[in-house]
């Protein structure tokens, strides 16, 4: 079985696995791909290994030098040929006959013993010692797998003549055998152990090829069907034989147990197919995270910038699936715990990979599901009688149902991936979002009710004030409790909608009395300016002054009595500067003084004060000053008014008037004339208004003199502009010219001071 025919050779290439020099070749990897074809075989191969005493193939010289190996023709089969025991080339040098047993059952799934039936029952003949070696050192490797990993030893007894039947062959190497086994050394806790537990046994023959060769081609058939033919009863490459060493890790594998038989280590299979596990499976995951790498590279942008990608979950699940999928394919061939383990870490891995993504787009629905809560909450308070809580309360749930479904979307199974928090997060930012929301729409609220409580203040303090007295002030608190009152029912109205608990809610209502009252004693600051609160008094004092009791304009006479009705007036208005200085907080709904509580910001006893003493002070004497020009004005009219004829004139006056009498009575003329002017005049004096019409009268005298005077300083003595400018204008003109203009300016000058002199005249 260890030759080929020349064609055979050319179609199916073999390496030379080890060498003489006990060398591995780094080229099995090269020829199970390309030259055998394997590549994607996976597990679906099988490895055999042939040795027995030299030359026990053909011919009885050293043919085989080292281990070669090469694959079966029509079969995915690797078969090693190993170099034959007991030739005189190594002589005594047996050391390379043991390493290449081992090496042998450590990569094999059948070991293939050749002997000749005429060495059976021998001890070296039949390769029982090599074979005491391959049991010693299998009970060191798979001591632990007792009854779980067998290797099948199939023992080819070569030029069979039939003499001795193959049972009796069989039941004399089985003896050896379990001879051998009882006398091994046995690792401690398997002293009890069988050699049924580790191996299985196979025997056949084939007859002699050159005495009885159709025989023997007829043997070589059926012994190939058991390595082809799964269907085969005697079928070798059964499940449990195999060492789980997938094809294109094989030359790992096998290198690194031949290193370890080389540098006398001990051979621990298990660790070496964990080590070839554990490297191809690194090789494995690489290629497949440098696929996903790239696939996932699309989300980085739009994520950083703030914006969700659509379908992040299932596209992030896909490339996931697709990346363990192209690892299980290939990684799953090899050691089962291993791959189990790369295979957790591929996938703790690829999540911790795409956590990043899930927590970006996370934090960006997060930011999504604000500015949305944002957009509803201000469109629904735009509509007409829309309540702040129930609007809140619609934009939160829809807002969250957005990010809980968005948030379930993205994550992935087989994570422990949480978006609570970040939930727990947003139902925060959304609490305090809504409680800056009602601050400002309780803000457009309150400004709104503001501008009411100051509309409803300002005309009836104005007009309380304008009637000062002993009532000035209740008026006042009157209109601040009822405006209040009514301020409050609105307000408790609109609050409904906020769902403010019952201590904000008073708290409110405190401060609109506060801000209630600051626009109240805004509006009397206002009005006890300088200006307007003597204008107040004046008037005060003009009706007391000027007006008698049915509230007529007095015409004072001769006879009248001004200084005491003055007197009176100006006491009266001077007893008012106090009452307008001091609020009096006295409510006459309730007879009790009104008291709202200070804050640091409000101090109600301050806000009681409306003029300080100085204030006071200035205002009565500039009242005073006023009361008296009136005094005087009063004064004046009656000395206008006031005739002194003697009783002589009016005789007189009939005696030489008498024909002017009698001439207007008989000239219908004059007559008329005298009628027309006479009756207004008698009229005038019947309803006591001549004095009046005569105050009248010269009010618009000294008015038109006023205006006259101002005219006639104009056109005399113009302005030195226009002197300045018929100066430069007539600077060329002759001596005699600029002599009459000194005489003409200095005549002008002359008449000015002469109208000034009588204007100061008019004046006294």
């Amino acid at each position: 079985m260890d030759t080929q025919t020349s064609t055979e050779k050319a179609l199916l290439p073999r390496l030379h696995l080890i060498n003489e020099q006990k060398e591995f070749s780094p080229d099995l990897s090269k020829y199970v791909s390309e030259e055998w074809s394997l590549k994607d075989a996976g597990f679906n191969y099988n490895l055999a290994a042939v040795f027995g005493s030299q030359s026990t193939g053909k011919t009885r010289m050293q043919t085989t030098k080292g281990i070669w190996i090469s694959k079966g023709k029509d079969m995915k089969v690797l078969i090693m040929d190993v170099e034959g025991t007991d030739g005189r080339e190594r002589g005594e040098d047996q050391d390379f006959e043991r390493k290449s047993a081992l090496f042998s059952v450590a990569t094999s799934e059948v070991l293939i013993v050749n002997m000749w039936e005429h060495q059976v029952g021998l001890y070296n003949g039949a390769n029982m010692g090599l074979l005491k070696t391959v049991f010693e050192v299998n009970l060191q490797l798979f001591g632990g797998n007792r009854g779980k990993e067998k290797t099948l030893l199939l023992f080819v007894i070569r030029d069979h003549v039939g003499a001795t039947p193959l049972a009796n062959l069989s039941n004399t190497l089985r003896a050896d055998l379990d001879r051998i086994w009882q006398g091994l050394s046995k690792p401690e806790g398997l002293e009890d152990c069988k050699i049924s537990d580790y191996f299985d046994y196979m025997f056949t023959t084939l007859p002699h090829k050159l005495l009885q060769p159709e025989k023997f081609e007829i043997k070589v058939d059926q012994l190939r069907s058991r390595f082809n033919d799964p269907s085969d009863p005697n079928y070798v490459f059964q499940p449990q034989y195999s060492k789980r060493v997938p094809v294109d890790g094989l030359h790992v594998y096998a290198g690194g147990i031949w290193e370890k038989i080389m540098t006398n280590k001990d051979l621990d299979l298990p660790t070496q197919q964990e080590l070839l596990a554990q490297f191809r499976c690194d090789e494995i995951a690489n290629a497949a995270f440098a696929v996903f790498t790239e696939a996932i590279k699309v989300f980085r942008q739009p994520i950083e910038a703030g914006h969700l990608v659509d379908g992040l979950g299932p596209k992030m699940k896909e490339i996931r699936d697709t990346a363990l999928k192209s690892f299980d394919k290939d990684a799953s061939r090899y050691h089962p715990e291993v791959y189990k383990r790369k295979r957790s870490e591929v996938l703790s891995k690829a999540n911790s990979m795409l956590n990043s993504y899930f927590v970006g787009q996370l934090k960006n629905l997060h930011k999504k599901a604000v500015s949305q809560f944002s957009t509803l909450l201000q469109e629904a308070l735009k509509s007409d009688g829309a309540e702040f809580a129930s609007a809140s309360s619609t934009a939160k749930k829809e807002v969250t149902e957005f990010f809980l479904t968005e948030a379930k979307a993205i994550k992935l199974d087989e994570t422990d991936w949480e978006y609570e928090e970040e939930f727990y997060q947003l139902e925060n930012d959304l609490q305090e979002f809504a409680k800056a929301q009602r601050e400002k729409e309780l803000s457009k609220m309150l400004t709104t009710l503001e501008k009411y409580l100051k509309k409803e203040l300002e005309e009836p303090i104005k007009l309380a004030l304008d009637r000062p007295g002993p009532g000035m002030w209740g008026r006042v608190i009157t209109v601040y409790q009822k405006t209040i009152e009514e301020g409050e029912a609105l307000l408790r109205k609109k609050t409904k909608t906020f769902e403010l608990e019952e201590q904000e809610q008073e708290e409110l209502v405190t401060n609109l009395r506060r801000q209630g009252w600051v626009l109240a004693t805004m509006k009397v600051q206002e009005e006890s300016v300088d200006g307007l609160i003597l204008y107040k008094l004046l008037n005060r004092f003009e009706e007391r002054f000027q007006r008698d009791e049915d509230g007529l304009p007095r015409v004072w006479k001769p006879t009248d009595d001004i200084d005491t009705p003055f007197s009176k007036a100006r006491e009266e208005t001077i007893a008012l500067i106090p009452l307008y200085a001091q609020i009096d907080n006295l409510d006459p709904a309730t007879g009790t003084k009104f008291v709202l509580e200070s804050s640091d910001d409000f101090d109600f006893d301050q806000s009681l004060r409306v003029l300080s003493e100085t204030r006071q002070q200035e205002l009565a004497t500039q009242f005073k000053r006023k009361a008296d020009a009136s005094y005087v004005e009063a004064k004046r009219s009656v000395v206008a008014t006031q005739a002194k004829i003697p009783p002589w004139v009016s005789v007189a006056l009939i005696i030489l008037g008498w024909n002017e009498f009698i001439s207007i009575l008989t000239n219908p003329l004059y007559l008329s004339m005298t009628v027309m002017v006479g009756v207004p005049i008698l009229a005038l004096w019947y309803l006591n208004l001549l004095g009046t019409v005569q105050t009248v009268g010269w009010k618009a005298y000294d008015q038109a003199m006023i205006i006259g005077k101002e005219k006639l300083r104009v056109i005399v003595q113009p302005p030195p502009q226009l002197v300045a400018f018929q100066n430069r204008t007539s600077y060329n003109d002759d001596d005699d010219s600029s002599l009459h203009r000194r005489s003409s300016a200095r005549t002008s000058s002359q008449e000015g001071i002469e109208l000034n002199a009588f204007e100061d005249k008019i004046s006294l």
